[in-house]
């Protein structure tokens, strides 16, 4: 019994200190306060010369939306409330009926599909993709559209059904058809967005447009809504500068709240692994919130003023010529930097001087489109370094002319 008596004493003290430490506030957390896990790791850091690519972790947030996003981490909320109450703030500030935060620009396409395959029969959000009797889930696109996500719309049992011309896109809808899709920044297709829009409508079935890496400029997060399309998907992670795992589905009420019943932490629903944590939907916010603060003059200017740096870098070096060019198409619509050299001259090709950079300590990623033609809009070719300013941290565009200075005059 003295034992027991002791145990519990033990026990009450200990919740006792427990709640005092429970009281305590917290504070966001100081980047330099905690351990560096790339370094623990093993993980090399890069410096990010190429732009908001996946596979290089996309952009790096400001520190407004990363003191949002460690500020989120501190406590637990209610998470329908939250997305609720993001998507409608979000909405106001980019003037459009409604928006989810969803995990990523693909998650938004698979949730856009299945809100238009489903909207109209709620019980079907249990059943697809694999029961698909009586529903419809053909989706018209452009031949020269289809691209690398057409996976994440067949995720749903999505069926695609490819057109060229607009006779053909007139003679494509039938009862089966649930929706039509268009990639924003396809280098094809003879269909233009209105006209896109306007057939569709005709036909009474809503038009998606996927315009995941196409801003800036800025004011796209409220144009193709206001041009008509029903669903408009952005990433969060490229030019917003948001959370990499986070993107925006914007486009009508309906189909929005559609988009939310297939999506966790609904259970039993095609999007229930999408998981969108807190701190995304938090952190979406805020790069909201940063974004419209910027212009597209300053950050153009900014992006120019980085190249010039690189290039000023390069100038004495036999042959070379630089140049600031924009894509042809409607992503990544920022200043690259087009260096070009006789290689006979200069002799280390461009490929060889990307895998120079990235072999290197700091580690250093090129635009893909170095010595590839045409690649992205660009226009490059196998003569052809492309610096992408555009993710570039201070100080960096010096690193970055200091190494290809370093390659080029060996």
């Amino acid at each position: 019994m003295g034992i027991l008596r002791s145990t519990r004493r033990r026990f009450f003290q200990w919740t006792l200190g427990a709640g005092s430490l429970a009281a305590r506030p917290l504070r966001p957390a100081d980047p330099a306060e905690g351990e560096d896990y790339y370094d623990k790791l093993g993980v090399a850091k890069i410096i990010n010369a190429a732009g908001t690519y996946t596979a290089l972790t996309a952009s790096i947030m400001p520190p407004s939306v990363q003191a949002a996003v460690a500020r989120a981490a501190m406590h637990p909320v209610r998470l329908g409330e939250l997305q609720k109450a993001a998507g409608e703030y979000i909405a106001r500030r980019l003037q459009c009926e409604a928006a989810l935060v969803t995990a990523g620009a693909a998650s938004a396409l698979t949730l856009g599909t299945a809100a238009c395959m489903t909207a109209a029969n709620k019980t079907a959000i249990h059943d697809i993709p694999n029961e698909l009797t009586g529903l419809k889930n053909e989706v018209i696109v452009q031949k020269a559209h289809r691209y690398d996500y057409d996976h994440a719309i067949r995720n749903c049992g999505g069926r695609f059904v490819t057109v060229e011309t607009m006779e053909e896109y007139q003679a494509a809808f039938t009862d089966r058809t649930a929706m039509t899709h268009f990639f924003n920044a396809a280098e094809g297709g003879r269909i233009g967005r209105e006209d896109w829009i306007r057939v569709a409508h005709q036909h009474k079935v809503p038009c998606f447009n996927d315009a995941a890496a196409d801003v800036p400029p800025i004011s796209n997060l409220w144009n193709y809504t206001r041009m008509g399309f029903d669903l408009v998907t952005f990433s969060g992670g490229k030019g917003i500068r948001g959370p990499q795992n986070a993107g925006l589905l914007l486009g009508r009420k309906d189909l929005i709240a559609a988009a939310a019943l297939n999506n966790s932490p609904i259970s039993d629903t095609v999007g229930r692994g999408m998981k969108v944590a807190k701190e995304q939907i938090v952190g979406m916010v805020a790069a909201i919130d940063w974004f419209l603060t910027q212009t597209d003059a300053g950050m153009e200017a900014e992006f120019r003023q980085r190249a010039d740096r690189i290039a000023g870098q390069l100038k004495d070096i036999p042959s070379l010529e630089c140049s600031i060019v924009f894509p042809d198409v409607a992503a990544n619509v920022v200043p690259h930097l087009m260096i070009r050299y006789d290689p006979h001259r200069v002799k280390i090709s461009p490929a060889a001087v990307a895998a120079e950079l990235r072999q290197g300590n700091p580690s250093i990623e090129l635009n893909p489109a170095t010595g590839h033609k045409h690649s992205g809009g660009l226009p490059s070719d196998e003569s052809t370094i492309v610096v992408g300013v555009w993710m570039l941290q201070p100080g960096e565009d010096l690193t970055v002319a200091r190494r290809l200075r370093e390659v080029l005059t060996r």
